[in-house]
């Protein structure tokens, strides 16, 4: 008798660790953050709207041929005539073909076009074949705006950063004598002026999402602290910038190229772009967006 409560008692004790209380626990950093901005009633993460909203840069799985039935079928007796056996030219929209283990994008060409006007990159041709100087500059690329994997294909996520990249204008920023803060709402590109010069080349950014519009205007740098702590949605805003209405430039913690979420009206930035902008920044420093982010 003994012997069986014991071995109830094990069965028990097995079944309450496989059960357990398996909850995941909500991460408050999910999300885009503000810096102290009220968020409407019943509001959560949204999708910002855009359209065509690009995904890491990988390469989905390969579905397996269905089997085919050989039964029945008579063997085909072969010819005398040789025949020439041809290899297929990789297209740039397979996305299949490799170059020193640097699979090839759909949107090679496009790519090399942004990163030869863009420069800084390493060299490029503008070919629209995969190779392996391509394929170094594509890495740096990545590596560099925060894309993954950092696999040098280029993919709908390196098109979309490179073209919004390539095709920002720093002179639409009207910047004052000092230094000045500028964002394009509409390409998602922040950069910095000063004494009439580019400072700081246009990088890439995230602001708010769908209900959480992060305004154009013209504003001024009024706090900034090193690691401030967001109330409404307990987050750390590490290298936080505030200019208007609880927003202001801040190191992101998500992955900032995830556009079916966003801040709640902060400007979000990868780390170094963060890093550099509070170097160049101060109280008082001129900021100026421009534009409107789509689907807000």
């Amino acid at each position: 008798m003994k012997h069986v409560r014991v071995t109830s008692r094990l069965v028990a004790l097995v079944v309450v660790v496989l059960v357990g209380a398996g909850a995941c626990a909500f991460d408050p950093q999910s999300g885009g953050s503000g810096g102290g901005g009220a968020a409407p009633a019943g509001a959560a993460e949204q999708a910002t709207g855009a359209s065509d909203t690009p995904g890491p840069d990988q390469r989905g799985r390969s579905t397996p041929a269905a089997p085919t039935s050989t039964a029945s079928k008579p063997t085909p007796t072969p010819t005398s005539k040789p025949t020439r056996s041809a290899t297929p030219k990789p297209t740039p929209s397979t996305g299949t073909s490799t170059v020193a283990g640097c699979p090839q994008g759909q949107h090679q060409r496009a790519v090399e076009t942004y990163l030869a006007r863009l420069g800084g990159f390493g060299a490029v041709t503008v070919d629209g074949r995969q190779s392996a100087a391509d394929c170094a500059a594509i890495k740096k690329f990545q590596k560099r705006y925060g894309i993954r994997p950092v696999e040098g294909r280029a993919g709908p996520t390196t098109f979309d950063v490179a073209q919004r990249l390539a095709t920002t204008d720093p002179a639409r920023c009207k910047a004052g004598t000092g230094t000045t803060f500028c964002v394009d709402l509409t390409r998602q590109t922040v950069w910095a002026v000063r004494g009439g010069k580019v400072i700081m080349p246009p990088t890439v950014t995230r602001t708010g999402m769908s209900g959480y519009r992060t305004p154009a205007g013209t504003f001024t740098v009024n706090f900034r602290n090193p690691k401030e702590w967001s109330d409404p949605y307990e987050v750390w805003l590490p290298y936080w910038q505030h200019f208007t209405q609880g927003m202001g430039f801040h190191e992101t913690t998500t992955y900032l190229h995830d556009k079916s979420i966003g801040s709640h009206g902060c400007v979000n930035l990868l780390h170094a772009d963060a890093v550099r902008m509070w170097e160049l920044g101060k109280v008082g420093t001129r900021v100026v967006l421009i534009g409107r982010r789509p689907g807000t």
